[in-house]
């Protein structure tokens, strides 16, 4: 219903992580295992450790180490005096009228950052962030107008992952199995940050997300988008091999340039020339491309004839996403006939190009409007005080 409310829930902060601990969060296999060994769990054992923690910590869901009841008491205690599992704290988690969650973050350095989790029939997508902020200034984005701060690590976009689930009560008991039905069956990098431009905490994020004794998401329910960091998209291909998406956004470099400036960089024609090589070098059925509609600016016939001519021979789908504004927005969203219209010429060139409903659009959670709420007050007050 339209006018269901909104609910804030203000959640209590964790403690701050020990000093000289090492969070397991966010660590691959690899990673885990050669920090048991680096602390003095002997070799030959630490294969073995390794899985059992693991499992815990990405299958049971598991928070504390003397939860972990298939390890002797004393190696429970001694994992507790050299590691800790943290996660990102809850400051805020908003609930749209439509049913999406946002949820505020606080992360190591007081930052923060927010995801969005989306509920559907018999599936739930959750939206994570990579960066705080973003560098890519892209002029239709709501979070483009936030300076970048830094990269999220690995624990930092896992623990993302972790938290929603935490929220959505989606960890099976101990001892009985997963049950069927998954509450967070799809995961997308669209949130803040610009993924590959922290190529390596995210690509060790996924390989902890897609392991199957774990978290246990295929690489196909796992969709990265990206503006067009060129010199990575082989590499996402071959060292991750999810899905891609491209914020595309435009059809002639022109309009492109002032959308998302990274054209400037890697204009329309080289990013193409990657995108042709992507599904195969990844196995990956198609390419999504990502087109917000904009008013008088990029929804014309013209452009919709002429990006099914620029994407000619690349397997894809055409996502149009109607414009979700946000204060001081310099866009208004194409009128509905508008983006039917492109849509029919996108369709008829043989291309699905489904028009995405707007989803927590109350609770600034749509896409594009994502910026934390810390920013927000703060360029408030600095606005009041001008």
């Amino acid at each position: 219903m339209a006018d269901t409310p909104i609910t804030q829930d203000l959640v209590t902060l964790p403690r701050t992580p020990p000093q000289g601990r090492t969070n397991l969060i966010g660590l691959t296999r690899a990673q885990l295992r050669d920090a048991l060994i680096a602390a003095g769990t002997a070799e030959k054992q630490a294969r073995m450790r390794s899985g059992q923690v693991w499992q815990w910590l990405y299958h049971w869901g598991a928070r504390d180490f003397a939860a972990m009841t298939n390890l002797a008491k004393p190696y429970r205690a001694w994992l507790a005096e050299h590691f800790t599992i943290e996660v990102p704290a809850i400051v805020s988690r908003s609930v749209s009228a439509d049913g999406t969650r946002k949820y505020l973050l606080r992360i190591a350095g007081g930052h923060e950052v927010e995801a969005v989790y989306i509920p559907e029939e018999g599936r739930g997508t959750l939206c994570v962030s990579s960066q705080v902020g973003c560098t890519l200034t892209c002029s239709f984005c709501h979070t483009g107008t936030q300076r970048l701060v830094r990269n999220l690590t690995a624990s930092e976009i896992v623990g993302q992952v972790m938290v929603a689930r935490d929220d959505l009560g989606e960890w099976p008991e101990p001892g009985k199995p997963r049950p069927q039905t998954r509450l967070v069956s799809n995961l997308v990098l669209m949130g803040m940050g610009e993924p590959l431009y922290n190529f390596e905490n995210v690509r060790d994020a996924m390989q902890v997300v897609m392991d199957n004794e774990g978290l246990s998401l295929s690489r196909k329910r796992i969709t990265l988008s990206t503006s067009g960091i060129v010199p990575e998209i082989a590499r996402t291909a071959e060292e991750i091999g999810c899905l891609l998406a491209v914020s595309f956004h435009a059809t002639t470099d022109e309009v492109r340039d002032k959308l998302v400036p990274i054209n400037r960089k890697w204009n329309i024609a080289t990013l193409l020339e990657a995108l042709r090589a992507y599904p195969k070098l990844s196995n990956s059925e198609r390419i999504t491309f990502e087109y917000v509609m904009l008013k008088g600016v990029n929804d014309s016939d013209e452009d919709a004839r002429r990006l099914v001519r620029l994407i000619a021979g690349i397997p894809a789908k055409i996502n149009l996403i109607p414009f979700n504004e946000w204060p001081g927005a310099p866009y208004e969203r194409s009128d509905p006939e508008r983006i039917e219209a492109f849509a029919d010429i996108v369709h008829k060139a043989g291309y699905a190009s489904p028009i995405r409903t707007p989803r927590g659009e109350d609770i600034m959670a749509a896409c594009g409007q994502l910026k934390s709420a810390s920013e927000r007050a703060r360029k408030g007050r600095r606005a009041a005080a001008e």
